[in-house]
């Protein structure tokens, strides 16, 4: 994929180049008085067999130092759907009004189209006009159509650039799944040698840090490139509000959990204003409903989790009261108390629900973090133990969960994970701690597409204690691509050259495949 730009991946560049013109030859833009608006690109999400959502936040001053944009006064926005690439043959258009209460961002949840066909759409407003998006709506309900997936996580902007979004993009996958720390709440320090383009900011905490932290993230090239290739489903991980939160606890002990609730208001508030949702998911307050399911045709049920908002307490925490994840003695009861969640009961039996009446061939888990055991190691003290701020901390809900696929006989399922910025494949087993018990379920965990990998080193001196862990990788930044038909899931880890090099190529790190009534995967 590193080779000759391909002709998708050329339309959406010209798009990009098109849209970064229009802000200098409009007459239009100009006598509006405002630079041009689309700065952070377009986006699609979250289809249907007749529709999906499609994306865009006018802001002319991306920047503005109070989050809005460089804009008060709502604003008409004209968007249009086409069959075509060069918007001639329009199938939907309308007019939405671009306010104040969400920072301009829109939201249209277009229906009525074809099913299993790519669409594209455009929009209009303060006289310019956006980039050119492709989306694609989901196959018929009981079609067994192949399709080309994509998942991404942890991208910090200060650690590099997001060549992994480019190199995905020139796949040109169905639909991509972003899963965790899609920006970084927190700030390097200028001289921590970390720094290879500066947030410009601090640490998040209002809702104008968060809105301008989203708006400098989807002014990079590379991201608005992979938004405008396909559509995406987002699910979220730590740092879209702060770095080990557990649902209204802050990892500070300092912070009251009234202040955090604000705090994380204001950081729900801007995801949903910078991603492609529906507005089942407008938040309320500090509350938002992200877990969703997903049906591509019969080929594939997409179970996508929440596993920050509704967890129970973090398990074993130190005498200083931090929430901070650290590995844990074993000989911690927390770590298997039964009265503990990950996803919170609500969200628990809406998954199992979701086991019991998928007839899907494949049902995917799409999720945040690594779902495997995991005997490790403290950095610092050596000491043998369990991460508290992953599934390790809520072992009971991981066993449900397990029990759940089992008791279902649910088809192929398979997890997909993020957060630990390596690449990952292991078995899951039924019983956590005995690897001679039936294997449940794939799990397949992406790199990052920035951020920095853990030790390579003493990670791999922990794997003889872990067998059911069946590749680990921490060297590299990338993502994960994949090839799923009724037959086989082709799982790809791709990676690319560096970060550092806005030019990085790409390559295949190692492949896997998955075939249908045989869980774990078999290396390539």
């Amino acid at each position: 994929m590193s080779g000759a730009v391909d002709p998708g991946r050329r339309r959406v560049l010209t798009g990009l180049a098109v849209a970064t013109a229009f802000s200098i030859l409009s007459p239009f833009a100009r006598s509006a008085g405002v630079d041009y608006p689309f700065t952070l690109g377009v986006a699609s999400g979250d289809p249907l067999p007749d529709g999906f959502v499609i994306w865009t936040r006018l802001a002319p001053v991306f920047n503005a130092v109070d989050g809005r944009g460089g804009l008060s006064r709502a604003v008409p926005v004209r968007w249009r759907v086409a069959s075509d690439a060069a918007m001639t043959r329009i199938v939907k258009q309308g007019e939405v009004m671009a306010t104040a209460r969400f920072a301009h961002a829109v939201h249209v949840e277009v229906a009525g189209l074809e099913a299993g066909r790519p669409y594209w759409y455009q929009f209009e407003g303060l006289g310019a006009q956006s980039p050119v998006g492709q989306s694609r709506t989901t196959p018929q309900v009981h079609a067994l159509a192949s399709a080309r997936l994509g998942f991404v996580s942890c991208s910090h902007w200060e650690r590099g650039y997001f060549s992994a979004y480019r190199h995905l993009a020139a796949e040109q996958p169905d639909l991509v799944f972003f899963l965790g720390d899609y920006i970084y709440d927190s700030s390097y320090a200028a001289d921590s040698g970390k720094v290879f383009r500066s947030h410009g900011s601090g640490n998040a905490v209002s809702l104008s840090d968060y809105r301008n932290r989203y708006a400098l993230y989807k002014t990079d090239p590379d991201l608005q490139a992979l938004h405008a290739a396909a559509p995406s489903v987002a699910t979220w991980d730590d740092h879209e509000v702060q770095n080990d939160y557990a649902n209204r606890w802050s990892q500070d002990p300092k912070i009251a959990v009234a202040q955090f609730l604000k705090q994380r208001a204001a950081a729900y508030q801007a995801y949903y204003e910078h991603m492609p949702l529906r507005a089942s998911s407008v938040p309320k307050g500090p509350d938002m409903r992200l877990y969703r399911r997903l049906d591509y045709g019969r080929l594939a049920r997409f179970h996508v989790l929440d596993g920050r908002q509704y967890r129970s307490e973090q398990p074993c925490i130190p005498a200083n009261g931090s929430h901070q994840g650290h590995v844990a003695a074993n000989t911690c009861s927390d770590l298997r108390a039964p009265g503990r969640t990950m996803l919170g009961w609500q969200q628990e039996a809406w998954l199992d629900q979701g086991f019991a009446q998928s007839k899907a061939q494949w049902n995917v888990i799409a999720q945040d973090l690594l779902v495997a055991p995991l005997t490790q190691r403290d950095l610092t003290s050596h000491k043998v133990g369990r991460w508290t701020d992953g599934w390790d901390g809520y072992m009971a809900n991981r066993s449900r969960m397990l029990a759940s696929i089992e008791r279902h006989r649910l088809s192929n399922p398979v997890f997909w994970g993020g957060d630990i910025h390596s690449f990952w494949t292991t078995d899951l087993h039924a019983d956590a701690n005995n690897p001679d018990s039936p294997i449940v379920a794939t799990e397949f965990v992406g790199s990052s597409v920035t951020s920095d990998g853990p030790p390579y080193d003493a990670f791999m001196q922990i794997m003889p204690l872990n067998p059911h862990v069946k590749f680990f990788d921490s060297r590299q930044r990338g993502y994960v691509s994949v090839e799923l038909e009724a037959s086989k899931m082709l799982t790809n880890f791709r990676v690319i050259t560096d970060p550092r090099d806005p030019a990085a190529t790409v390559s295949t790190l190692k492949s896997f495949v998955v075939e249908p009534g045989r869980a774990g995967a078999i290396a390539l």
